[in-house]
């Protein structure tokens, strides 16, 4: 965290936030630089809205997936394993956090992917929950199947994959304010619905649910020493 009274460095890294208003003129936009090893700016992680922020664990997994995420809960669900993972356990008011769904499907298995046809795609779907806004669910490249019995190709998923659901907590001020000193427990749920199939047959139509926990803490309205405070 940068004292910077008078938001020169600020202002030389152009990320003056020029909407805050109040105590909070003069700070910057809250975001993060990739820099590589010769100090080059490489990426930039800046939300639209600067209430919305990227955590540190959330920046990590999405640059890394393997490195960034917590494991929550492992599941044996019908033809396949399910790995719940999140970025972070704890966020705060307007905080973003990645849930992510790794699955395991076993060789010779695979599962359709969004936007096929005449077959049932794998889907994720949150339940609502008024304290947070959930993005749609993010999944990757599918990879071609080609069926010789029907001389057709369609798009599915094999092996290990990630879907991804990103979550932002909400920042309205009831909400804040009304956290307490504790603050609280979010349950984020849904389920999985997907149709397995193998070289020989495809399965009847599945759907495991997923869960995930999350704690809102308060945020820390402790102001800056007033010497570094902004002029």
């Amino acid at each position: 965290m940068l004292a910077d009274p008078d938001s020169k460095t600020i202002r030389a890294y152009h990320v003056l936030n020029t909407e805050a208003t109040g105590q909070f003129k003069g700070m910057a936009r809250p975001g993060y630089f990739l820099l590589d090893t010769h100090g080059v700016i490489q990426e930039k992680f800046f939300e639209a809205k600067y209430r919305e922020r990227l955590s540190g664990n959330n920046l990590i997994a999405k640059l890394f997936p393997e490195l960034g995420d917590e494991v929550a809960s492992t599941t044996e669900a019908p033809h396949f394993r399910l790995t719940l993972e999140q970025s972070d356990r704890t966020a705060f008011p307007g905080g973003l956090v990645t849930l992510t769904a790794e699955v395991h499907l076993p060789p010779d298995v695979h599962v359709y992917a969004p936007g096929t046809r005449d077959y049932k795609p794998i889907k994720l779907t949150m339940y609502p929950v008024p304290e947070t806004d959930l993005r749609p669910a993010i999944f990757p490249p599918s990879k071609t199947l080609y069926l010789p019995a029907i001389k057709e190709r369609v798009p599915v998923f094999t092996g290990t994959f990630r879907v991804r659901q990103d979550v932002k907590v909400s920042s309205a001020a009831d909400f804040s304010n009304g956290l307490g000193a504790d603050g609280k427990t979010l349950a984020v749920a849904g389920e999985i619905e997907y149709q397995a199939c193998d070289s020989k047959i495809c399965f009847l139509p599945e759907s495991v649910p997923v869960q995930w926990h999350l704690q809102v803490l308060p945020l820390d309205r402790q102001r800056a020493p007033e010497d570094i405070r902004h002029k």
